[in-house]
């Protein structure tokens, strides 16, 4: 496999937890093989899904990523959610003080290797004896952390709004942005999720156009959260705006290793190609 000419910075999930085995990321197992399945099919940048900030030490990463040439995109916190449960949005302070601590640590471990982390499940959900009032005041406070701590990195923070069976906090782009502006919070970027907003958006390039100078992140995935090309998404308007509003981050593969990884990969990049040279 040989590198495809792109215009965009590509980015592919590897995920290294058992407990999220059946999770959306392309490659499961052994960063080792991850990375050079990465490098192999064509792609500049890995996204990581680790057990918790202290699963890998720094310098493995470090000597992974200039071995192949790939860059560290972005590393998820969602195992603090699937593997240890936290959630800060938790009806107790005490575990919500553990949610914030692992992600604070997260924050750190990501730092060090030049990349921001993304906040998805933790982000938890509002009802019972939390109302959602109460709840976005708590998620208010740990990304005002958040960004505070990523920027000690000079990287932003990554916030994912989600679709409605996954929380009930935010699940549009433009409604998150505008929230994230009232509440004055700084050095937060937003991760559009295609298939998040293929459930939740009247119109998705639309509203990445809308939402545009929050967009620090791209989950680039079909419908129905396999490769692009499978489902009945439609790349083409997406592409446009994200060309209109002057996107540089990475678009990255977060999705369902199906048929296999490898031909989840591949079909990945063949998804992009048409629109190299337009």
């Amino acid at each position: 496999m040989s590198r495809a000419p792109s215009p965009f910075r590509t980015a592919v999930t590897l995920c290294t937890f058992p407990e999220a085995a059946s999770g959306p990321f392309v490659f499961h197992g052994t960063l080792e093989v991850g990375f050079a399945k990465a490098v192999a099919h064509g792609f500049g940048a890995v996204e990581l899904f680790l057990a918790g900030p202290d699963a890998v030490p720094v310098e493995e990463i470090v000597a992974l990523s200039d071995q192949h040439q790939l860059a560290i995109a972005a590393v998820g916190s969602g195992a603090g959610m699937v593997k240890h449960g936290l959630s800060l949005t938790d009806p107790d302070a005490g575990q919500r003080e553990k949610a914030r601590t692992f992600l604070r640590e997260m924050i750190h471990f990501a730092g060090k290797i030049g990349a921001p982390v993304i906040l998805g499940s933790m982000q938890g959900k509002s009802g019972g004896a939390v109302s959602r009032e109460q709840a976005l005041d708590w998620l208010a406070e740990a990304l005002h952390e958040a960004g505070a701590t990523a920027a000690e990195y000079h990287v932003p923070f990554l916030y994912e709004p989600l679709n409605r069976y996954e929380t009930n906090l935010f699940n549009r782009q433009a409604i998150a942005a505008a929230w994230l502006a009232e509440r004055e919070i700084t050095n937060v970027k937003l991760l559009a999720d295609l298939f998040h907003m293929n459930i939740e958006e009247d119109d998705i390039a639309a509203a990445l156009v809308t939402a545009g100078p929050w967009i620090g992140h791209i989950h680039w995935a079909d419908s129905q959260r396999r490769a692009m090309g499978t489902g009945h998404t439609d790349p083409a308007p997406i592409i446009a705006a994200l060309r209109q509003i002057g996107y540089a981050g990475h678009i990255s593969a977060e999705i369902f290793p199906q048929p296999d990884a490898d031909a989840a990969a591949s079909q990945t990049l063949a998804s992009l190609r048409p629109f190299a040279t337009v």
